[in-house]
């Protein structure tokens, strides 16, 4: 008799887990228990929804959003704990639908045979594809399995509405430092896992005040990455015998350096540091805050962001938050973009420290941009009104039979250079898109078209703007015409000789 078919695929969680002699101090140091969880008040606190939801035995199919070193893994197997469920991780890194296939089968074979509920935790969802998650769909609507998903990336970009619609997502928070500090003592202090036991080296370990604020301050909010560096750090002190006067092994300030190599920004060019970066640094230079627009400038440059992109967004800055109240401004950030093509980093640093500066310093105003979309606005509406008849274009002396060019005053000839005619279509003629503030030198642009506006007032009510009286030089009509001819002319002589010249021996 044949044997019976298995479905093919790997077993999604090892048989047996290394010793914890093998084990990183991470890995080690995972919380027991909901008590033991650092971070996440707002979920798991006292009164959070999911302490709440498990304490009644409930659990519905969920995504943690959030960085790396929250706490998404340990929470999600303190969950299963909680209601008593069946735990088991794959990572969609290494896992594919056979393996879903396979784990769905056993959830489905459990929970016939036992009534045991399964919760299938799914980490780095979003590298799964449309195929691959539309997989999920029907074993999570039935509630075969219960899952739990797991994500650095914003899942409602990356994970298909489909799937989405049936699990509530849940963001993560990076860890406060007093909350990473809480962590790294627990390591520290702990005899059974941590540093000060059989599992650490003889004496324990003792890391200074200023070493223990820079390995905290080094960790950006990430517990896994503060107690690699501590474990590292605890490595390089204990191989000389870097000791304290109580035979602690004592890491230095420069050991935690070295093992960390340099501090991890939690930024990732492609995805969430990346936008959120970029949107704490527009907003800085909108909010005047010059020091806190040059520290994200620094965290871009730091974390490799193309500079030519932070060129872009100071240049963007420039017109739609600064605008007519400082037309420097524009002037200033180009100018970086320029150095920056010239010169490149490290030196455009400067200049693109000095375009910062420059914006979130100067006075605001973004009604340039709003009279724009304000206008676009009425583009979409109403699509592209006519254009009155005297603005149009006469290219034809028969055209003017018809009204075209018919009425056009030229600004030039009135005095102030300026008279009263219609440029709007006539069916949005009374509108005004354009509406300067107080700002900078956006309140010399206002006070000039007030000062017009009663110009225009007092000469309607006189009869009419007067014309110039400054006289200008005499110009023929199409002068310039036979200018052009001429040099056309010339031209063509020029070439007819280089072509004669080149021809002869």
């Amino acid at each position: 008799m044949p044997a019976a078919r298995r479905t093919l695929g790997a077993r999604p969680e090892a048989l047996f887990q290394p010793p914890p002699e093998r084990q990183p101090l991470a890995a080690r140091m995972r919380p027991r228990n909901l008590d033991e969880f650092v971070g996440q008040e707002h979920l798991v606190g006292e009164r959070g929804p999911l302490r709440r939801s498990v304490a009644r035995g409930h659990l519905s199919s969920l995504l943690l959003w959030g960085p790396p070193g929250t706490g998404k893994t340990s929470l999600a197997r303190l969950l299963a704990a909680e209601i008593g469920a069946h735990f088991t991780s794959l990572s969609a890194v290494m896992s594919g639908v056979a393996e879903v296939r396979t784990t769905i089968a056993e959830a489905q074979e459990r929970l016939n045979l036992h009534g045991t509920r399964s919760i299938l935790f799914l980490d780095e969802i979003h590298r799964f594809n449309k195929a691959q998650q539309d997989a999920l769909l029907p074993h999570v609507e039935d509630g075969t399995v219960t899952l739990v998903g797991a994500t650095t990336e914003n899942p409602y970009f990356e994970v298909n509405a489909a799937l989405l619609s049936r699990m509530r997502v849940w963001r993560l928070e990076p860890l406060t430092d007093e909350e990473v500090a809480i962590v790294v003592h627990r390591a520290l202090d702990d005899a059974e896992r941590g540093l000060a036991g059989p599992l650490g080296p003889d004496g324990g370990v003792a890391l200074s005040d200023a070493a223990f604020d820079h390995l905290v301050s080094l960790a950006g909010g990430d517990a896994r990455a503060a107690l690699n560096v501590l474990e590292g750090a605890t490595a390089l002190a204990e191989a000389p015998g870097v000791r304290d006067a109580e035979g602690h092994v004592s890491p230095r300030l420069e050991d935690v350096e070295t093992a960390a190599q340099q501090r991890v920004l939690a930024y990732d060019r492609a995805g969430d540091g990346h936008y959120d970066t970029v949107s704490a640094f527009i907003k800085s230079l909108r909010g005047n805050d010059p020091d806190a627009a040059l520290y994200w400038l620094a965290a871009m440059i730091a974390a490799g962001e193309d500079p030519k992109f932070i060129a872009r967004r100071l240049i963007i800055s420039a017109s739609e938050d600064v605008g007519n109240a400082d037309p420097r401004a524009l002037q200033v950030a180009v100018a970086a973009g320029h150095a920056l093509d010239w010169i490149g980093l490290p030196e455009a640093q400067y200049a693109l420290a000095q375009a910062t500066t420059y914006i979130a310093t100067a006075p605001k105003s973004n009604r340039s941009g709003a009279a724009y979309w304000a206008a676009v606005s009425d583009v979409e509406a109403s699509g592209a009104l006519p254009v009155p008849l005297h603005l149009r274009n006469a290219a034809h002396r028969g055209m003017k039979q018809h009204g075209i060019g018919i009425g056009y005053r030229y600004t030039h000839d009135f005095e102030g250079a300026d008279v009263e005619q219609q440029h709007l279509p006539d069916a949005i003629v009374a509108r005004r898109y354009y509406l300067p503030t107080d700002q900078g030198y956006e309140s010399t642009i206002a006070a000039r078209m007030a000062s017009r506006a009663e110009a225009r007032a007092a000469a309607k009510a006189a009869g009419g703007t007067p014309r110039s009286k400054i006289p200008g030089p005499e110009v023929k009509p199409h002068g310039g015409q036979s200018l052009m001819k001429t040099r056309e002319s010339n031209r063509k002589k020029l070439a007819d000789t280089e072509k004669r010249d080149a021809s002869e021996p």
